[in-house]
């Protein structure tokens, strides 16, 4: 079987993994989060940049890990979009120069379908059907999987504005907690109340799209709870307001959901992404799709976050499954829609397209192919 290496710079991780047959033999991965920290958000420059330190470094420590040589590898699998542009531009550079010395194929694919593609490393093939809830910093959707290598991705529904992830950032920044707000929330929420705030469920009204997301009015309705507090000169109630917030988003993705897959008939549900990691949303999502009769899979919470393993398990599906490679011309896609596990790097343009094997340059990182 073919050993697939993959590589992920789409946000502020730096991951890298090798996968074959199925099977996760080593990973590295490196987060830039901290360096963002004080800006409250992540900032694009700063995560290239750390990136391109980070890249060798990482594909070393899955190789090591791996217990294997680079020259080893069949094939090599990037995440071409959507993601920060000068993030996603390193990623590429590098994928394409390894792929270029190793005389290997090379496949770009889209971020999203490795979040679905992780979940394989664990508990084994997908069924030919089933609904797959992806909710991430960026991302919270629904949508209907078959074989997930050839097959469309079909959307039943997309956010219309903050994603999950989004809204738990901008609510940590209400609360003054730090980033990343998701895992802040998360902890302040542990000595709240769930109920003591009756914040409202968006989008899950009779005439609202049901399996589309909107959380922008939620986190405007916790602003609005500070803001009355601070104005009547009491103390905001950081964890009531916190774990109230929580369960209002747990609420509406659990509903949703399980909606789904009645509406589909599909007795599996898969749920991935970041927030996936949430305690809270693992827990009632589990309680729903018991009750349910739906068998509910979830990745561990280390697989949930960007990481190169989620890469290479997509591309060692794809290598499995004869579909055809990239190739080495063109450049990575910040934004594209999700309809399939792949990505057709668009040509490149003016002088990029003479270099085709763009390899950013950097005394920290040694040269991109280790001796």
């Amino acid at each position: 079987m073919s050993l697939v290496l993959g590589i992920e710079t789409s946000c502020d991780e730096t991951g890298a993994g090798l996968v074959r047959d199925g099977v996760l033999l080593g990973e590295g991965l490196a987060s830039s989060a901290d360096e963002h920290a004080r800006f409250g958000g992540v900032v694009p420059e700063v995560a290239a940049r750390a990136h391109v330190s980070a890249v060798t470094p990482m594909v070393r420590a899955a190789v090591e890990a791996a217990g294997v040589s680079l020259s080893d590898v069949d094939a090599v699998v990037v995440t071409a979009g959507p993601g920060l542009s000068p993030a996603l531009h390193v990623g590429v550079a590098a994928a394409k120069a390894y792929a270029a010395a190793l005389d290997v194929p090379l496949y770009g694919v889209h971020h999203l379908a490795g979040h679905a593609a992780v979940d394989v490393l664990e508990h084994g093939p997908l069924p030919d059907r089933c609904v797959c809830l992806i909710v991430s910093g960026g991302h919270t959707s629904l949508l209907a999987l078959g074989d997930l290598a050839r097959d469309p991705v079909e959307h039943l529904g997309d956010t219309v504005d903050d994603a999950a992830g989004e809204a738990f950032d901008k609510v940590a920044r209400l609360l003054g907690l730090p980033y990343p707000g998701g895992p802040s929330v998360s902890r302040a929420a542990l000595d709240g109340d769930p109920a003591a705030i009756a914040f409202p469920r968006p989008m899950t009204g009779p005439r609202d799209a049901a399996f589309g997301f909107s959380f922008s009015g939620l986190k405007t309705a916790v602003a609005r709870h500070v803001e009355a507090a601070q104005d009547a000169g009491r103390a905001v109630p950081v964890p009531d307001v916190a774990a109230s917030f929580q369960m209002a988003v747990v609420d509406v993705l659990v509903r949703k959901a399980l909606r789904a897959c009645a509406e589909r008939g599909a007795d599996t549900l898969l749920m991935v992404g970041g927030v996936a990691a949430n305690r809270v949303l693992r827990t009632e999502m589990e309680r729903a799709c018991a009750a349910a009769g739906i068998t509910l899979r979830v990745p561990a919470p280390r697989l949930c976050t960007d990481n190169g393993a989620m890469i290479a398990a997509l591309g060692d599906l794809l290598v499995r499954d004869g579909v055809a490679p990239a190739g080495l011309a063109g450049t990575a896609v910040p934004t594209v829609p999700l309809t399939g596990a792949t990505i057709t790097f668009p040509p490149a343009t003016g002088e990029a397209a003479e270099y085709p094997l763009p390899v950013v340059p950097h005394a920290a990182a040694g040269p991109i192919i280790a001796p």
